[in-house]
């Protein structure tokens, strides 16, 4: 029980202290929350949306989440796991899909995994003191850097892995594979000045790709004769491009108008019955189910802009799938890194 103390300062120290230790713990209540839903015993992340199989994404989104609440343990499983069995292609980059029991199905890397990856080592590094771990993530990044970047007529820009992305008929990419935090911390392992340049090309594309009444980034653009949605049909904003807003939170990157349409298509439904989570970019029809809790996270990121706060987002529960779990993490830890605006 906190007790009122007669001096108000000391009363206040003392609050603040309680308050920042109930925020601990619920951060702490997330993150064990997500391991012992994800988490196999062997450093395994199981996607429970995707037929539990794993992807170098998700090892990625974890090593970071454990390099975040300290977890040195669970890294290290997360990292030994991801090593032995997503890194086996004849470079540093890792193989985007694997499934049990067969193993790896998929040897085209996905070049968001990679920079996670990449970027998890080298905090991972610096927490703990560990070179083994800058050497693995500067590897990584600089195949990254060497193999997965192409100049463009709209400047340098990130394939979204090495095979089947570059075709006549234009270069498909995925813009919210511009992690932003991890562009601008890699280059202290991989000094070079395209990680910049990466970076401010992404901006630049982000104000013109814009599609439908919100004017919203697809999950997928094609670069051709025209800058247009690509991807499977119906072309959306949807579960990849809705992460932009909380990379360019995370590194500071915002701007009241990069934010602004993400403000306007979430706020356009606020007080409805539902919050839907996607957008169909060619006739502005939105998904009948509602969105989960990582996606209303964002929502209130944006409701909240340019002031949101992470204590004010919830705690996570506990029958939510792997994605939208990741979403209300990244948002949480997002915000708790870039401090306040």
């Amino acid at each position: 029980m906190l007790m009122l103390s007669r001096n108000p300062a000391r009363h206040l120290l003392a609050l603040t202290a309680t308050c920042l230790a109930l925020a601990a713990c619920a951060a702490d209540t997330d993150w064990e929350t997500f391991k012992q839903g994800f988490l196999e015993t062997d450093g395994r992340i199981v996607d429970t949306g995707q037929g539990r199989i794993s992807h170098s994404e998700g090892q990625g989104f974890a090593m970071l989440f454990a390099v975040h609440y300290a977890d040195r343990a669970a890294f290290d499983r997360l990292w030994e796991w991801t090593r032995r069995n997503l890194q086996v292609r004849d470079d540093a980059l890792l193989a985007w899909r694997w499934q049990t029991p067969v193993g790896v199905t998929d040897r085209n890397n996905a070049t968001d995994g990679d920079l996670l990856v990449a970027w998890a080592l080298i905090r991972a590094a610096e927490k703990w003191r560990q070179p083994e771990f800058t050497a693995a993530g500067t590897r990584i990044a600089a195949d990254v850097r060497r193999k997965s970047m192409r100049r463009t007529a709209h400047g340098l820009v990130l394939l979204p892995g090495l095979e089947g992305f570059d075709k006549p008929e234009g270069l498909t990419i995925n813009l919210s594979y511009w992690v932003y935090p991890a562009l601008r911390d890699l280059v202290r392992a991989d000094p070079a000045p395209e990680w910049d340049e990466l970076a401010r090309s992404g901006i630049a594309m982000l104000q013109y790709s814009y599609f439908g009444r919100w004017r919203l980034p697809p999950d997928w653009l094609r670069l051709g004769e025209r800058v247009a949605p690509a991807g499977p049909a119906p072309e959306r904003f949807g579960f990849d491009a809705m992460r932009i807003p909380i990379y360019l939170l995370w590194s500071r990157r915002d701007t009241d108008a990069l934010m602004k349409p993400y403000q306007d298509f979430w706020g356009y439904f606020n007080g409805a019955r539902y919050l839907p989570a996607w957008t169909n970019l060619g006739d502005d029809s939105v998904d009948s189910h509602g969105a989960a809790q990582g996606v209303r996270a964002i929502a209130q990121v944006m409701a909240e802009y340019p002031r949101p706060r992470a204590e004010r987002l919830p705690t996570l529960e506990r029958e939510q799938s792997y994605y939208s779990s990741v979403l209300l993490l990244l948002c949480k830890i997002a915000l708790r890194e870039r401090g306040e605006p």
